[in-house]
């Protein structure tokens, strides 16, 4: 939990996936912190300010001090709060942690891509995405094995990493003609296993017919349907 006096707020917006691995990171530490919506088409002087770089959200500011890109806030969140009574994010090993830090860079740079491509392409490249999906897909499960989770027996950084995807799934798999659950059963069960598990994430994830509308509306401002 915060210390009295701690100053913490979270630049976000509500469908990011990347923002939610944040808010689950923080729900798990116990932290109480100061939500800031972000209207990402008119983006806030602060959010400006405190990620000149990239003006993206989400944006941690931590006393006044602002850390940037999802999963290295989150790796900030489980060294600065490592007195809380749960485990800490990352695996004890070093090796453990490279691998999971491999991982959830793959999630980012190459699942996450493909996904976008799910529903903002069509044609030869629409089918390209699809088949790579389902790999990265076959590949994440493969990594999990016959684990409860993918470090082990409890919620970790890798779980945290891919888990805000799963709100994302009836857009990946209206638009990608697929059945996650026929496509990859382990990861699937993974998927709920966290929610029910884990009260940081169920209450975290919006609902997918919520973040499905807002594909829809994101399709038409592409010019993807009328």
């Amino acid at each position: 939990m915060a210390e009295q006096g701690e100053e913490v707020i979270l630049l976000d917006f509500w469908a990011s996936m990347f923002g939610m691995r944040v808010r689950i990171a923080l729900a798990e530490k116990g932290i109480r912190y100061e939500y800031r919506e972000q209207d990402l088409r008119n983006k806030s002087q602060l959010l400006l300010d405190s990620n000149p770089v990239h003006k993206k959200i989400p944006v941690l500011i931590h006393n006044g001090k602002p850390i940037c890109e999802s999963s290295i806030i989150v790796e900030y969140i489980d060294e600065v709060w490592n007195n809380n009574i749960k485990a800490p994010l990352f695996p004890s090993d070093c090796y453990g942690k490279a691998r999971a830090r491999f991982w959830a860079d793959f999630v980012d740079k190459k699942f996450y891509l493909c996904g976008r491509k799910l529903y903002t392409t069509k044609g030869e490249e629409h089918e390209a995405a699809r088949s790579e999906f389902i790999e990265c897909l076959k590949l994440l499960e493969g990594e999990l094995g016959d684990k409860p989770y993918f470090g082990g027996e409890s919620l970790g950084f890798l779980d945290i990493s891919f888990i805000p995807f799963y709100s994302w799934f009836q857009a990946y798999e209206t638009y990608g003609n697929f059945n996650f659950e026929q496509e990859c059963p382990k990861l699937f069960t993974w998927a709920k296993r966290c929610i029910r598990e884990n009260e940081s994430v169920s209450k975290t994830l919006p609902e997918m017919p919520k973040v499905f509308e807002f594909v829809q509306h994101l399709r038409k401002r592409f010019g993807l349907d009328d």
